[in-house]
Parts: structure tokens; sequence; C-alpha cells
């Protein structure tokens, strides 16, 4: 009877098995292979981002968030070995990395993360993720609904004010929010005991009601934010607060994706063109448009490729332009997948993909 019990017991566990691959979305048999894949984390990846080495690219690391409460922040090296991390945090979301903030005449390179429970954002010091924030910055505050205050997306912009002097900005998103300004934008300042303050200097962006906005990416370079109103599509603004508010300067890649807008990567192959790539997540493909737009509009991004990824159901993704070395020489495409790990891209895969497969 014990060994009947036993047998049954494991049909049943291989029929939820099943029962649970017939739901995700499947891999599909041509989908470009990672170069590699990081360690797992303990409970779920969510976004990652890079920091690139000043002196010696192939030290660079990627810092991703691990999402659930008692995560935290994961450093990896290129080939994806945990080397640093910064746990039991209360949920934190996304990521992004900028260069050279100013505390107290240092130039201090930064990763910022949202604390989802704890309605605030959190900043870290690189490479060593020495936390500089006094314990966390509160975000959206004087915001009463029921998850308005839950930070989720966050991308940092560099304005360059003049040869000598950047000024850095948080643009953080939320669950849920108003149909008008759903994302805040803070500037980021050191402060002098040597931690970092935050000021919200603009609210700003549309959202259609439909579920969320989580991913954010900025083309510092161009001065643009895009940002993904999940099952709606990309919009796009300025990313410098002196330029207004409210001029949403592109809507696109409505009709393109299963049902999920999600992680965005910016990939540049000069200072004016590159790619922007969108997670379609429950395709577990990547939708591809053109950086600079089309030829007689900078805000025309039409669908021009579609890669198939072995990540599955992607949240984040990032992208980077820089010669690691033999292995990387083109830079990396890295993307969250199920598993608790991110896939880690050469990027000479995904161009070929590209090049050999136009819409």
């Amino acid at each position: 009877m014990k060994r009947l019990f036993n047998i049954l017991s494991f049909l049943a566990f291989g029929l939820m098995i099943s029962s649970c691959q017939d739901r995700m979305a499947p891999v599909a048999e041509n989908a470009i292979k990672p170069t590699s894949i990081t360690e797992p984390t303990p409970h779920d990846t969510d976004d990652p981002a890079f920091w690139v080495h000043p002196t010696d690219p192939s030290k660079s690391l990627i810092i991703g968030t691990d999402k659930e409460v008692g995560g935290g922040l994961y450093v990896y090296n290129l080939e994806g070995k945990i080397v640093n991390s910064f746990e039991n945090m209360q949920r934190p979301n996304n990521v992004d990395v900028a260069y050279g903030l100013d505390i107290n005449g240092i130039k201090t390179d930064i990763a910022v993360t949202t604390e989802r429970k704890t309605n605030t954002i959190r900043i870290f010091s690189l490479p060593d993720l020495t936390p500089i924030d006094n314990g966390g910055i509160p975000i959206f505050e004087g915001e009463t609904g029921d998850g308005e205050r839950d930070g989720m997306g966050i991308a940092l912009y560099t304005k360059q004010v003049d040869t000598t002097t950047i000024e850095i900005y948080a643009i953080v998103g939320r669950k849920t929010g108003p149909l008008e300004n759903y994302l805040w934008q803070y500037k980021l300042s050191g402060k002098s005991d040597g931690t970092v303050g935050a000021t919200a200097v603009r609210k700003f962006g549309r959202y259609s009601g439909k579920k969320e906005i989580e991913a954010i990416a900025v083309d510092n370079e161009l001065g643009y934010i895009y940002y993904s109103d999940e099952t709606a599509g990309i919009r796009k603004y300025y990313a410098d607060p002196a330029k207004g508010n409210n001029e949403e300067l592109a809507f696109f890649g409505q009709a393109d994706a299963k049902r999920d807008h999600e992680g965005i990567a910016i990939y540049q192959k000069d200072a004016k063109t590159g790619y922007i790539l969108v997670s379609n997540q429950q395709k577990n493909t990547f939708l591809v448009y053109k950086r600079e737009g089309s030829e007689n509009n900078p805000h025309a991004h039409q669908l021009i490729s579609e890669i198939p990824v072995s990540t599955v159901e992607c949240d984040g993704a990032d992208a980077v332009n820089v010669n690691f070395g033999p292995q990387f020489p083109q830079g990396i495409f890295v993307a969250m997948s199920n598993g608790n790990v991110f896939h880690i891209y050469d990027w000479r895969i995904v161009q070929e993909w590209i090049d050999n497969n136009p819409m």
C-alpha cells in the first residue's frame, strides 16, 4: 500500500509539473542561447544593471535584484558568479547604475534600487555595495492610494551641465498610480555627512490604467526616457526636467507584444544609433526597435526584428556596448529569467539575429 501511495504521489507530482509547464510560455526551438547563466539567488530575480570598471572592463560587474521580502541586491562578475550581496531587504524591485555623483568632493559611482515595502529608494556606492542613504529615502510622499507609494521601476539619468559638472536624477515608477503624473523624478545630491538625499523635481507620465508601469530605461546621450505601460505599449519622454513635464514624444509597440511589455534595454551602436529592446514577456522574445527612430522622425519607432531568447518570462534587461575582452568584444545583453537567474548573452549573437531576421 505504501508503495502504491508513493507511485500515485509521484504521478500526481509529475502531472502538476506538466500543468505548470503547459501554462508557462515555451522557449522557441530557434531561441538564441546565453553565453553563461548567473548563480541563482534565494528568491526571485527581477532586474539587472551594469557597472563598467573605469580601467579594466573585464572586471566590470552586473548588479541584480532578488525581489522578495528578505531578498536584496546581488553582484555578479561577467562569468555569472556572485561576488557580493546586500540582503534582507523589503522587496527590492528594479535597479540602475550611474557614475560620478559628487559626495563631499568625491566622485562616487552608485546603484539605486526601489525598496517596495518601505516606500523608499536605496542608494549604494559601487563597486563595494555600501549603503549611503541613511536607511532609505522616502518616495511618492503625500500619495494615499493603495499601492501608490510602492516603488517598482527605476532608471537613472545623468545630465551633463558643463564640462566638469553633472546632475543625476532617479525616475521612479510604482505599483499603481493616476492616469497622469504616474512617474516622479528626483534629483540626487551628496550631503555633508557622506550620505545621499533626493528632491522631487518633476511629476509626469501617462498611464493607460490597464496594469502597471515597472520597466523604465534612460538614453543618457540622446536624452530620452522610455517606459513600459504593461499590455499597452512603450512611452517616450524627455529625460531633462527642464524640457517640460507633459509632452509625450511617442507611444509605440502597442500591437507588438503577446501581452505584457516588460524590461527595456538600450544598446548604442554609436553616439546616435542603436536599438531599443523590449521584453515580450509571455512569448519569451525581445522586440527590437531602432534607437534613432525613422529617417525623418526620431520618435517613430517601428518594430525591426523580434529575437527568440532562452530566458523565460523576462522581467528586466540591460545592454552595454563595451569591449569586455575576447568573450564579449561588442558588449553584453543580460536578461532576467525564471529560475532565480540572469542570462548573459554575447552581443554578437544578438546582433547576428537582428541582421539576419528583419521584420
